[in-house]
């Protein structure tokens, strides 16, 4: 029987224990670089048996949100490198997650002003984060996107695997590809956001395609024991929706289940939010959807994430639910937080004013101590 703080792998990817920290959007990045306050913040949480940063843009268009740190810049992969440098010297694992958000951004942050791509031209209806002319942090309504052409996918699919590259060139350890949440790869598969007629709209074998050819690109160019991805099958973050997401993500599941990818890692219910939430006629059945994968081959990493606390976590692993638990919040406020679950210790409770979702500020604007605390 497996334990929460068992050794485990996740393809070519050693873990000391089965606690992995989760992405979390910071904010701290001006002009997309990282710096020596994402070194101290990683640093500080290398006892995690994973840790996955916070989404890393593989291109300016991918960009949605000021002061996020990127991969699409020579400045940015060697502050990566220190990033990578420091939670290897402390004995930890890292892995970047890749990202474009497709329609969830504004025209102040890309190239030249310009619209914001997506699958179809609707609107997330939802908030981002930009900064104002005179340095100040504010959220604002994402701008309205343009639909891409077909000849521009495969541009894309491109740019992952370009960002998959200087991922491995900074240090990292692998990759999580960003398919949940309401971004592009997201927008694709859900028919709320795609409302395409060609190959890449319509059919779930249609919608499916462009993830597929982003799980493709990316292993082949850097190994797929060293590729996760992110799914959340029916979070509503962004504006996303689905009438019929189990057979969606049965299908996505049994396709990764061949690819032979280091993990799957599954977002349960509303990110941040009720884990019970569901969209569709009935409640979202994550065991037919790891049945699935599994069926189909899939020997990776089953990880699962959201509102999980200590002896949750414990009860997934133990029964075989998962094979490691991420955590988000907790993170934040407990960069211990393994040590603390060993010894069964008072966990802080986290500070929303510091989570993105709760207004959390630009680097300029945040004291140093109390951003990584």
């Amino acid at each position: 029987m497996a334990k929460l703080f068992d050794p485990t792998s996740f393809g070519d990817i050693q873990l000391a224990n089965r606690i992995v920290m989760a992405p979390l959007t910071r904010n701290r990045s001006p002009r997309a670089v990282p710096n020596d306050l994402n070194v101290t913040y990683y640093e500080q949480r290398a006892a995690a048996g994973l840790i996955i940063t916070e989404g890393t843009p593989v291109t300016q268009q991918g960009q949605g949100y000021a002061d996020v740190p990127g991969l699409y810049l020579p400045q940015a992969i060697d502050g990566w490198k220190k990033v990578t440098d420091a939670v290897h010297r402390k004995g930890g694992k890292i892995v970047t997650q890749i990202w474009h958000v497709g329609r969830v951004s504004h025209t102040s942050l890309q190239p030249n002003g310009g619209a914001p791509v997506a699958p179809s031209a609707i609107p997330a209806g939802s908030k981002t984060y930009v900064i104002n002319p005179d340095g100040s942090g504010a959220f604002v309504d994402t701008s309205d996107p343009r639909a891409l052409e077909l000849s521009e996918i495969p541009g894309i699919v491109e740019d992952f695997r370009k960002g998959a590259r200087a991922a491995i060139d900074a240090g990292f350890d692998g990759v999580e590809i960003h398919g949940a949440n309401g971004y592009l790869i997201d927008q694709f598969l859900k028919s709320g956001a795609n409302q395409r007629t060609d190959e890449y709209g319509g059919s779930i074998e249609n919608r499916a395609r462009f993830v597929l050819e982003v799980v493709d690109a990316v292993t082949r160019e850097i190994g797929a024991g060293r590729v996760g991805i992110r799914l959340s099958p029916v979070t509503p973050g962004n504006g996303i929706t689905e009438t019929n997401p189990q057979p969606l993500f049965n299908h996505v599941a049994e396709q990764l289940g061949s690819r032979g990818l280091a993990f799957i890692h599954v977002i349960e219910g509303a990110t941040g939010g009720d884990r019970n939430f569901s969209q569709g006629d009935k409640p979202f059945d994550y065991q037919e959807m790891k049945a699935a994968y599994r069926k189909a081959g899939g020997t990776g990493g089953w990880l699962v994430n959201n509102g999980y606390d200590r002896e949750s976590a414990k009860a997934a692993v133990e029964s075989g639910y998962a094979d490691a638990v991420a955590f988000g919040k907790l993170f934040i406020a407990n960069p211990d937080l393994v040590q603390r679950f060993k010894d069964n210790a008072p966990l802080n409770e986290a500070d929303k004013s510091t989570f993105y979702g709760g207004g959390a500020k630009g680097y300029t604007d945040y004291p140093a101590l109390e951003a990584v605390a």
